[in-house]
Formats: structure tokens, sequence, C-alpha cells
């Protein structure tokens, strides 16, 4: 056996449809392409998604979902949340101590009447108040 003599297994390989040969083969005139049209042209290529005209599916149906990277601060209104402006020093952990929230918040924003007086308290750099 050398290499001038190897060939595929009987059976594995077909022979390429050769189109466009005359009226002969079969396959000629229209190459297997069928009557006139744009799918018979050379070149043709549909886009994703086109409905012949028609008002595509991803463009009928609303557009769904959406999330902000932006993190918003939890806001506390001082005055109505009085235990929080009674803490000696602001931090999220003493916050958290003393009013019920998620523990995924990372930022508090401070609100109310008399949140300017509160500023000296605030020792977490995660805690602002309107006035900043």
């Amino acid at each position: 056996m050398t290499l001038n003599n190897l060939t595929p297994a009987p059976g594995s390989t077909h022979s390429k449809k050769r189109v466009g040969r005359g009226q002969g083969s079969g396959m000629g005139k229209t190459a297997s392409r069928g009557a006139n049209g744009q799918k018979s042209r050379t070149g043709y290529k549909i886009k994703r998604g086109f409905e012949g005209g028609q008002q595509p599916l991803q463009r009928r149906l609303p557009k769904v979902g959406f999330y902000s990277r932006v993190i918003k601060p939890y806001v506390i209104n001082i005055t109505k949340v009085t235990v929080v402006a009674n803490l000696d020093e602001i931090t999220l952990d003493s916050i958290r101590s003393v009013h019920k929230m998620a523990k995924t918040i990372t930022k508090v924003k401070l609100i109310g009447a008399g949140v300017q007086e509160l500023a000296a308290k605030i020792k977490d750099e995660n805690i602002v108040y309107s006035g900043q």
C-alpha cells in the first residue's frame, strides 16, 4: 500500500452535483433553482427574521426587561424613622441594628428636616444625606 493507492471507503463519498451543464444533464437551464424570482438569482440572501414585508415578530412584540447598573440608595426619612436620628454614630451596621432593611443594601440616603445636624454623626462613606 502506498499513498497514491489510497481511496476512501466505498459508499463514504458522493459525487458533486454539477448544475447548469446543459439540458441532457437534467440540471440545466435553471440549474435546479426553479423559475424566475429573487431566490433563483446569484448572491441571494434573506435577512434574519424577514417575513416577506410583514412586520417581523421581534418588532411586533413589546420590548421586555431592563436592569440598571446604577446603584440607587435606600432612602430613610429621619422625621418618620426617628431611631436613626437618635443614634450616636451613623453607620450601615448601626442603622441595620435599629431599622429593618435588606442585606443587599450598600448605600443609604438620609432625608428629612434636620438632616444637616446629623452630618457630624455619619461615619460611613456609603451614607449620604440630602444636603450633600
